[in-house]
């Protein structure tokens, strides 16, 4: 296999920074989180100042976690704002390497194949991943850190590791340095897909670090993790083999639209009911946009905390559609017959399953052809509408309803304020 450098560059508490340049404050210095001040005291802060870290604050946690005697800024979440800054970071990668070298891994993430690249800038891998850091800081004003390593695993390794104890904010792995300076360190949490459900099924047979993994009896690993062991077995001695020409050319084998809640407070069964049609119908004017039919729905519900089991199901239409009308009875349908009437409610998932392109619709013997089509009709106007006017400017009568959250939504990125 050709030998390639990668670069994973992490921008640090990127929300919270964001919101800190934007006050002309400095990032590394300012007590700040991001959480909203609307919700109750147990919402999550969606990112803490690396100053909060420092005194122990961490992050995702709780605002009432927060020590009363730490001082500190409360920042309105604006997620419109942090994708317009992940944009013009992005614009800053362009300036050295080409988009089909670059993976986004998230918001704040991103990895770059420099491979190609360090011959042309006569540079190093490190000296790169400091210039592309340094314009980060120079021209947007937030700190970022970066893994180097000679396969992905490594570069994200390096970057969720070892840069974290660099002065510098960056590292650099290769196997044999990854065998030598990592293999006895832990937790097993601290690396890649590594979580607590792992290390402790992991733990329970006496394996507590990288080292114990790869020297463990392989059909051992298997039994305990199954598929999930061969990544494991391979990430502990160092080896990635997935390139970043394969993450490009990769294409699901199937595939689905979804959509989540976790609803502001306790839903009764007739209230929650209602929120399943609000996300049936934007759901399936998503459908109608990407000009897809489904077959498949499925639906989860999760009961408030301390009551019962969650309810979750699946159900196959005898028609292939994106009909809102169809799709609807049948996902009330599913609703009515796996949902307790009497418990409380506090989170809802629906997702659109084995979906295809328009072309393939089919009708059943009871179904009028005219009528999706007349549906597809309506649900086009409403979406340009929606483009034109904002996603407000037409609802449905359901949507004005004491606890219906469609409106409230569509002002919203990510479930959180856009900000906007």
């Amino acid at each position: 296999m050709e030998n390639r450098i990668y670069l994973c560059i992490d921008l640090k508490s990127f929300y919270a920074s964001v919101e800190c340049v934007e006050r002309k404050k400095d990032p590394m210095t300012t007590n700040l989180v991001v959480a909203d001040p609307e919700r109750e005291r147990g919402t999550i802060c969606l990112a803490v100042s690396p100053s909060m870290k420092a005194l122990g604050v961490s992050n995702r946690c709780r605002v009432f976690q927060i020590p009363a005697n730490i001082q500190y800024i409360m920042a309105p979440p604006r997620m419109q704002l942090y994708i317009d800054y992940s944009a013009r970071i992005y614009e800053i990668y362009l300036k050295y390497i080409a988009k089909e070298d670059i993976h986004v891994y998230s918001i704040d993430e991103a990895f770059l194949d420099v491979t190609n690249y360090l011959g042309l800038y006569r540079m190093t891998a490190t000296e790169l991943g400091k210039r592309i850091m340094s314009d980060i800081k120079k021209d947007i004003g937030v700190v970022a850190t970066c893994g180097i390593g000679t396969n992905l695993y490594l570069a994200k390794v390096a970057l969720d590791i070892t840069a974290k104890h660099s002065k510098e904010f960056i590292g650099y792995l290769d196997e044999e340095l990854y065998q030598k300076t990592l293999w006895n360190h832990k937790p097993l949490t601290d690396f890649w897909r590594v979580g607590p459900g792992i290390a402790r099924r992991l733990e329970s047979v006496g394996i507590f670090n990288m080292e114990d993994v790869a020297r463990a009896d392989e059909k051992l690993l298997y039994r305990l993790l199954g598929i999930d062991a061969q990544y494991l077995i391979d990430h502990a001695w160092g080896r990635e083999p997935v390139t970043m020409a394969e993450i490009k050319s990769y294409k699901a084998r199937t595939n689905c639209l979804s959509s989540g809640q976790v609803l502001m407070h306790e839903y009764s069964y007739e209230d929650g009911l209602l929120i399943v049609k609000e996300m049936t119908d934007l759901l399936c004017l998503d459908l109608v946009e990407k000009n897809l039919v489904t077959d498949s729905i499925s639906l989860y519900v999760g009961y408030a905390k301390n009551t019962i089991d969650s309810a979750n199901s699946s159900t196959t239409m005898p028609v292939t559609t994106n009909s809102v009308r169809i799709i609807t009875q049948h996902m009330t349908e599913l609703y009515r017959r796996i949902v307790n009437t009497t418990v409380p409610i506090k989170r809802l998932n629906i997702s659109f399953n084995n979906l295809l392109d328009e072309a393939y619709e089919q009708y059943d013997l009871f179904t009028d052809p005219r009528e999706p089509e007349k549906d597809r009709k309506v649900q086009s106007a409403v979406l340009d509408i929606k483009k034109r006017f904002g996603k407000n400017a037409i609802i449905k009568g359901m949507d004005l309803q004491k606890n219906a959250t469609t409106m409230e939504r569509n002002r919203q990125i990510g479930g959180h304020k856009s900000g906007i």
